[in-house]
């Protein structure tokens, strides 16, 4: 009698257990969430949200503890970082070239790929905007792939536009990142661009290039030229000012590299460079046609038998060769033989010694401006 009281009791305080915790009265207590005061602002879009969740249990009375509280109670509280919207690259102003070059010459297949391959050993790699862009009009060398960086460098004017002559030539176009193309262009500027191309060497086939028309013809000729920026900067400045052709010694110079057409912003690939393995043959050649020979020398130069003359007082009256000699050693004995003027520029004020004499490109370019100006116009 006694046990079947004490058991009866046990299946009533169960029911009422039941009833009294319903699962759906504890499920709307049984978590909440808390925004923390560090929102982002509207205007700030580099800052995450932070949301902190945290779960609470609840004793058989009902009651909820705070945290801390040990007497049974288990309370978990967790970060949830919660970036903020990306904004889509895809820009409302974005032009019609740009998303037509994002569809289809940049295929999200191609972003991932290997950038060079086991045919890349005959090509070289020519980078930034203005030599890319050349390299693919001039039709001088065989383009083959273009690189560009991925991101919001691709937006550029200037970057589209390597990219339309690339796509209008067949090109194939691949994004890839900064890294890639640092590695390409070996750490020098790329401006996002680089492009596999095959190399662009001396042309060594004598042709004969015709003045600009009604001057008297000026050849530039360089004596080995060693520094690639200092031959892209003659370069440059033979291009912009008219020079009729640039010769250059095939020995102990500078080659025809993408790091010289990147210091000539591009004009190697537009000028023809002549390579001679002989420039003594070919300026004796030149003067049995009735060119005249002219030198260099420095503001102090040596005691000379040939006369030296201010290149603001030379005047160009007939077909004229300008010789430009190395960094360091100028012209060989052999080419100052052969010289029947040297001309030099006057300094503006008293020099220390060690800096006595221009960067061979600076010479050049003030030597070339001086005689182009001076020349006559042919008869």
């Amino acid at each position: 009698m006694w046990v079947n009281s004490i058991a009866h009791q046990q299946r009533l305080l169960l029911v009422w257990a039941r009833r009294l915790y319903k699962p759906e009265s504890i499920s709307r207590m049984d978590s909440y969430h808390v925004s923390a005061s560090v929102l982002c602002s509207e205007d700030s879009s580099s800052k995450p949200v932070l949301k902190r969740r945290r779960s609470v249990s609840i004793n058989s009375s009902g009651v909820q503890h705070q945290p801390g509280e040990s007497d049974g109670w288990h309370t978990q509280e967790r970060t949830v970082i919660k970036e903020p919207n990306q904004r889509s690259w895809v820009d409302s102003r974005m032009s019609s070239e740009l998303r037509r070059l994002k569809k289809k010459e940049w295929p999200v297949g191609e972003r991932n790929k290997s950038t060079m391959d086991s045919r890349a050993e005959k090509y070289e790699v020519v980078f930034g905007i203005a030599p890319c862009v050349l390299a693919l009009t001039q039709g001088r060398r065989k383009p083959r792939k273009l690189f560009v960086k991925d991101g919001e460098a691709s937006h550029r004017a200037s970057v589209l536009n390597v990219c339309e002559e690339a796509h209008r030539r067949g090109v194939q176009i691949q994004r890839v990142s900064k890294n890639d193309l640092d590695k390409m262009s070996s750490g020098r500027v790329h401006q996002g661009v680089c492009l596999q191309a095959s190399p662009l060497g001396y042309l060594t086939e004598d042709r004969d290039s015709k003045p600009n028309a009604g001057d008297i013809p000026l050849w530039l000729v360089l004596e080995k030229i060693q520094d690639p920026m200092n031959l892209g900067a003659i370069l440059r400045s033979a291009y912009f000012l008219g020079v009729d052709r640039v010769v250059s010694s095939l020995h102990d110079s500078c080659p025809l590299s993408p790091v010289v057409s990147k210091a000539s912003s591009g004009a190697m690939e537009v000028i023809r460079v002549y390579g001679y393995e002989n420039l003594e043959d070919m300026l004796k050649m030149k003067m049995a046609q009735g060119w005249q020979v002219v030198g260099t020398v420095g503001a102090e130069g040596e005691e000379s038998q040939v006369p030296i003359t201010l290149c603001s007082d030379f005047k160009v009256t007939k077909p004229t060769v300008l010789l430009m000699g190395g960094e360091g050693e100028g012209l060989s004995k052999q080419l100052l033989s052969l010289c029947q003027t040297l001309l030099t520029i006057p300094a503006g004020r008293e020099l220390f010694p060690g800096i006595e004499s221009l960067n061979v490109s600076v010479a050049s370019g003030i030597l070339l401006y001086s005689l182009l100006s001076s020349r006559r116009p042919a008869r």
